[in-house]
């Protein structure tokens, strides 16, 4: 059954600032040492909900400032009932798909509150479980986890879930495309009937709705910044060339682009630490960012990243929505992604708060398709630049370009399973919680992915 949504409120004023938002004394505090002043839509929107206690769904893209829109509230709840830390038994839970997410939130959460009395951790995997346990037994506030890790702790009675009064699903919809759904299904059967639950997504495919049933109870729903829209500061343009003159075209557009960061989005990880090594040859001083580096290795690449001791990061999409950098000024997709709403998380590394971006897809001949269904999506065709040294005379002859619409002839893989769409089974065997688990925020084979009219 489908829960029942509150409409979304008017948008806020403009002059809506974060002292207009009930929150006490020591959290302004530390909002004003960072500068912040002006709440984000998403924030001004959701704060009073959650302030009220209310269950609540936000559909909002990364970067939009949702961490601040639920890790503000929970600290207000937990500081105005305050209780001894206890052994194992966190007080709110945050799910998160990625360590370089949960890292992020934990960050966040550090700064919000520090004036206040409140302790919080961060789990996964990746890294020595012993820190983590040791942590977890002397009690804390606020428990952020990644799926994973936070399974194998409860399964050692390391943590007990029994005292959330706050569970927050964090990127509901990359969390399930991993395959996690069995984990956050279990983990749900572990929290206490009343309790106050949110659920954050960028996108809302029928598999979304069906967990949002299970988790929220007449919640309160705030959309802001739709998965078909990207940002308009953003310069999108696609180059057609042939696979073999990608590397070469990369070199070529850093060179175009002295200034800032720049941001690499392959599709596989293999092919991320293969271009690395190729752009080094080029003299092109550049770091891997993927499921199957170590976490410290993984967070070691983040912060020469954005400290800018390496000025180029290539990525895979499990760690799009775990990048928060500032000054990335150009994003290029080396590969374009399979899954179309994945084109918008990975452009909207750039031009954020307030900032001008650059996005560059590469498209060889095999990739048209998934440049169409991009296009779809996003509502508008990619102006295509044709003035650069790799333009190829045979991926000029693509089908005809066309206005796409409002997308809702969108083509969709079939879904497998012939009963209606919704999560496909589990097609590898052994335990989902076996050593192998420990590196978190990978995509599983044989892990449940929505079905084709569900992603679609």
């Amino acid at each position: 059954m489908t829960p029942t949504l509150t409409p979304t409120p008017v948008s806020p004023s403009p002059s809506t600032t974060f002292a207009d938002l009930a929150l006490v004394e020591p959290i302004q505090r530390a909002l004003a040492e960072k500068n912040y002043t002006i709440p984000s839509p998403i924030q001004a929107q959701s704060i009073p909900y959650l302030l009220q206690g209310r269950d609540f769904i936000g559909i909002a893209q990364t970067g939009t400032g949702k961490t601040a829109a639920f890790a503000l509230p929970i600290l207000q709840r937990l500081a105005a009932n305050p209780a001894p830390a206890t052994s194992k038994r966190p007080r709110a839970l945050i799910l998160a798909p990625t360590r370089e997410l949960a890292a992020q939130i934990g960050q966040s959460f550090a700064t919000y509150g520090r004036y206040l009395k409140l302790t919080h951790t961060t789990v996964f995997g990746g890294v020595n479980i012993g820190p983590q346990i040791r942590t977890l037994s002397r009690g804390v506030d606020v428990l952020i986890a990644t799926p994973g890790r936070l399974m194998d702790l409860e399964n050692q009675r390391h943590v007990s879930l029994d005292k959330v009064e706050v569970f927050v699903l964090d990127e509901a919809d990359r969390m399930l495309d991993l395959g996690f759904v069995h984990e956050i299904k279990r983990i749900i059967t572990k929290l206490p009937p009343r309790r106050q639950s949110l659920l954050f997504s960028a996108t809302m495919p029928p598999a979304i709705q069906d967990l949002a049933s299970s988790l929220v109870h007449n919640p309160a729903r705030v959309e802001v910044t739709p998965v078909s829209t990207t940002a308009e500061r953003i310069d999108q343009q696609v180059c057609f060339l042939n696979r073999g003159d990608k590397c070469r075209a990369l070199v070529h557009f850093f060179k175009q682009q002295p200034d800032g960061l720049v941001l690499v989005f392959v599709r596989m990880k293999h092919m991320a630490n293969k271009l690395v090594e190729q752009l080094a040859r080029d003299g092109v001083q550049a770091e891997a960012i993927h499921g199957n580096k170590s976490q410290a290795a993984r967070q070691r690449a983040l912060e020469n990243f954005r400290a800018g001791r390496s000025r180029v990061l290539v990525a895979t999409d499990i760690a799009a929505r775990g990048i928060d950098v500032k000054g990335i000024t150009l994003v290029v997709n080396y590969d374009l992604p399979e899954e179309p709403e994945s084109y918008v998380h990975r452009i909207g590394r750039t031009a954020r708060a307030g900032l001008d971006g650059k996005a560059i897809a590469f498209c060889d001949t095999s990739e048209r398709t998934l440049l169409r269904q991009i296009e779809r999506l996003i509502r508008r065709p990619i102006p295509v630049l044709k003035d650069h040294p790799f333009a190829a005379a045979a991926a000029q002859d693509a089908a005809p370009r066309v206005d796409y619409g409002n997308g809702i002839d969108r083509v969709h893989r079939p879904s497998p399973n012939r009963n209606g769409g919704g999560f496909r089974p589990s097609s590898g065997g052994g335990s989902r919680f076996g050593g192998a688990r420990s590196g978190e925020g990978q995509a599983r084979s044989g892990g449940s992915r929505f079905g084709g009219r569900n992603r679609r």
